[in-house]
């Protein structure tokens, strides 16, 4: 079996979850999976979405939030099986598909316009 036949095989293998279609910009909730030791629970993670990136199994998305002052990032696999439900708070509006300039706006300014529906 070759390397592609390979790779082939495991993303048929792997599904992804149905979630709602999201972009940079709008803000979500991330309800996730936790394991600590025996115990699973769920935990909940809201911020803006800075990117997306990849494609099919492979593709990500970052999550950013401010808690306690300081600016909190997380990256994660559509295709994981610890996420359990993405919510869309709010479609926000910004003119590029990676908003890392968020990170240097504090306050006010790093506020993102809502899209009007």
């Amino acid at each position: 079996m070759s390397k592609q036949e390979l790779l082939q095989y495991v993303e048929d293998l792997s599904t992804v979850k149905d979630f709602p279609k999201f972009k940079s910009g709008d803000t979500i909730t991330v309800q996730y999976k936790i394991k600590e030791g025996e115990k699973e629970r769920l935990q909940n993670f809201q911020g803006i979405v800075l990117q997306r990136s990849g494609s099919g199994n492979t593709e990500t998305f970052t999550v950013r939030k401010i808690s306690n002052n300081i600016g909190v990032e997380r990256i994660f696999p559509l295709s994981s099986p610890f996420l359990e439900k993405i919510t869309v708070n709010k479609r926000g509006v910004v003119r590029r598909a990676r908003i890392f300039y968020l990170r240097a706006l504090r306050g006010k300014k790093a506020r993102i316009k809502e899209a009007r529906k």
